[in-house]
């Protein structure tokens, strides 16, 4: 018996955030839902004013709306509804608000998210265990070996996880299933949402090559505009391409993986464990802030951010070397810079005095809207520590002996964002 072939899906949420917000509002089904910014008091008020009756029975109208939203943020998600004005991930709370005012707007509950992320992986973990988790909504899966995965080209297994994810969760998916997981991604937006898409390899020229370059999994807008610059649009515009053409102008690396994307070539395995590169958090805030006279809710945000940086890295057990910021001006600049430290850390104290030498080689003139400490070079904590000796137990990230990082910067531009 020949072979079987090789069949990858990629499984994406529907609409997750805004999903799992309906499970608990099932009265704002098939309404414009926008799941973003920061939590306001409207949102308290809500829950304290009908604290006497389930939440599925607290009425449409009485919900904040988009329109009266005010303050800064993004959106983390919407609702089909809603995406038809144009609305989507990641777009600023305040022009979504421009697009579809009428949009109902509902803080994140990432606790809740979290849960019913596991609870769907979990689900198809039972089914193929062959998954690569590729962040809270969205897996890859290997049908190749298990039973079903071959049938109608791995639809049979695909209804069936669809199905068991719905029994769970009540929760929809969209899954693509194709020889590789360059396909299998764009192929999980075609038939949005609780969709199924099948492709095989001699579909790549009908059903791939018309979609536009930006549609490829790792082509961001840079390369995308410098694209339209040299007049290739389509996929099939970069496939009529030399693969030397497209190393002369984008680069030797880049330009084989260009040319093999076109042509649907990827022979990257689903990866059942993988090692973070690098954990971060950040914060986009209500209002801007300049380093100078807002120096203590800075110096505030500044600690919290690497508290919890901290957290995180303990929590999974790694510690990192190199430590970064991350700054966005009023004027939607983003700057960075990093420093590389002799030892590995996962202490709060550490961290912010690194992250704090960071910050005084940025622009501190102009006024920031957001605030981000990132730690890189990751290890594991125990294989570091079985590598080196017990380090001193860290100083506390908060007290007498712990300046303020914000105190003494001067307004500087030493390097350009």
């Amino acid at each position: 018996m020949s072979p079987p072939i090789r069949r990858i899906a990629h499984l994406d949420m529907d609409a997750f955030f805004a999903s799992v917000e309906l499970l608990r509002y099932p009265q704002l089904k098939g309404l414009p839902v926008v799941i973003g910014g920061g939590r306001r008091r409207a949102d308290d008020e809500l829950l304290v004013r009908f604290a006497d009756r389930p939440l599925s029975r607290i009425p449409v109208e009485a919900f904040p709306l988009l329109k009266d939203y005010v303050g800064r943020g993004v959106i983390t998600t919407a609702t089909y509804p809603a995406r038809q004005f144009g609305v989507g991930s990641a777009m600023g709370m305040m022009k979504a608000a421009k697009l579809c005012p009428q949009a109902i707007v509902l803080p994140v509950d990432f606790d809740e998210v979290r849960r019913c992320s596991r609870t769907f992986k979990s689900v198809i973990a039972e089914i193929a265990p062959v998954m690569e988790d590729r962040g809270i909504d969205e897996v890859y899966i290997d049908f190749t070996e298990v039973p079903g995965g071959q049938r109608e080209g791995g639809r049979v297994l695909a209804r069936l996880i669809q199905k068991s994810i719905f029994e769970a969760l009540g929760l929809t998916c969209s899954i693509g299933v194709a020889p590789n997981k360059l396909i299998a991604k764009m192929a999980s937006e075609f038939n949005k949402p609780n969709g199924i898409s099948i492709l095989f390899e001699e579909d790549v020229q009908s059903k791939i090559w018309p979609l536009a370059v930006r549609k490829i999994n790792g082509i961001g807008p840079k390369s995308e505009a410098k694209l339209h610059r040299l007049h290739l649009h389509t996929i099939g515009d970069l496939a009529a391409q030399s693969r030397e053409w497209l190393v002369d102008n984008f680069g030797q690396a880049y330009g084989h993986w260009m040319h093999d994307a076109a042509w649907g070539r990827d022979d990257r395995p689903v990866v059942t464990e993988s090692e973070p590169v690098s954990m971060s958090r950040e914060t986009t805030f209500e209002r801007d802030l300049h380093a100078v006279r807002d120096r203590a809710e800075l110096g505030a945000i500044f600690t919290d951010l690497c508290t919890r940086v901290a957290d995180d890295l303990q929590r999974k057990g790694y510690v990192g070397r190199t430590i970064g910021i991350k700054l966005r001006y009023d004027d939607f600049r983003t700057a960075t810079r990093d420093l590389t430290l002799d030892d590995y850390t996962a202490d709060g104290a550490t961290i912010r005095k690194a992250a704090g030498q960071c910050l005084k080689r940025v622009d501190l003139s102009r006024k920031l809207r957001l605030l981000g400490v990132r730690v890189g070079k990751l290890a594991r904590a125990d294989a570091v520590a079985a590598e080196a000796p017990a380090q001193a137990a860290a100083a506390p990230l908060a007290s007498e002996h712990t300046p303020d990082l914000f105190q003494d910067l001067q307004p500087a531009a030493s390097e350009p964002p």
